[in-house]
């Protein structure tokens, strides 16, 4: 289990429990089969459907320009 790092519970997340839909925070860099082998191991169920997204990195400034 070294892919999922842990669960995350916000008040959407806890929303989606009742419809047996979970979130998780994940390693950068995994894939999408990666983690969905991940979870079909650990909790030993079928996953129907996933969401992933990465978030866009931070900015850098050097002056007026931003790389």
């Amino acid at each position: 289990m070294d892919g999922i790092k842990y669960a995350v519970f916000i008040d959407k997340s806890i929303r989606l429990l009742g419809k047996n839909q979970y979130t998780s925070n994940v390693e950068s860099g995994s894939t999408r089969t990666e983690i969905k082998h991940w979870v079909e191991l650990f909790f030993g169920v079928k996953v129907i459907a996933m969401n992933s997204h990465r978030l866009p990195g931070k900015g850098r400034r050097m002056g007026q320009q931003i790389l």
